[in-house]
């Protein structure tokens, strides 16, 4: 009975987890939309705010997405002048996607607006229990990262 019981609150967990997930997810996005961003273009600009420049062909496996679709976010990001193309001076195959000088104040800008906001969306939350979400989080997504389909 005992695995019983393991087995429906497993399910519950994801249930709940994907509603709560959801829930902020939502929420975020509108966030991110009031700048006039899709959370795709955020998330490009936010890994170049705070990792600085970073080649093309790793941006996709950073922020999560297929990287099929990364040329053509940083093409409509070039486009607004918020970021640029650059040539790897030791390696022509690689190019770079660097903040332009209006992308780093656009970013100064709206981020610690965004910022505010998530934490806001998370006010429901003590300090300590975001730390133990956190660390449980981690564990529960290495564990299901490790799992292996076939067994």
């Amino acid at each position: 009975m005992d695995n019983r019981k393991d087995v429906e609150t497993s399910l519950k967990l994801f249930v709940v987890l994907s509603r709560a997930y959801r829930s902020v997810g939502d929420l975020a996005n509108k966030s991110i939309q009031r700048f006039g961003l899709n959370p795709t273009e955020f998330a490009v600009l936010e890994l170049l705010y705070h990792k600085g420049e970073t080649p093309l062909q790793q941006i996709g496996g950073k922020i999560l997405i297929a990287s099929g679709s990364i040329t053509y976010v940083v093409d409509k990001l070039e486009k607004k002048g918020l970021l640029a193309r650059k040539q790897c001076s030791k390696d022509r195959r690689v190019t770079y996607a660097t903040l332009t000088d209006d992308g780093m104040k656009f970013m100064k800008e709206i981020f610690p607006e965004h910022e505010q906001f998530v934490n806001e969306i998370q006010s429901s939350l003590s300090l300590e229990e975001k730390e133990q979400l956190v660390i449980m989080l981690k564990k529960l997504g290495h564990g299901a990262k490790d799992h292996n389909l076939n067994k």
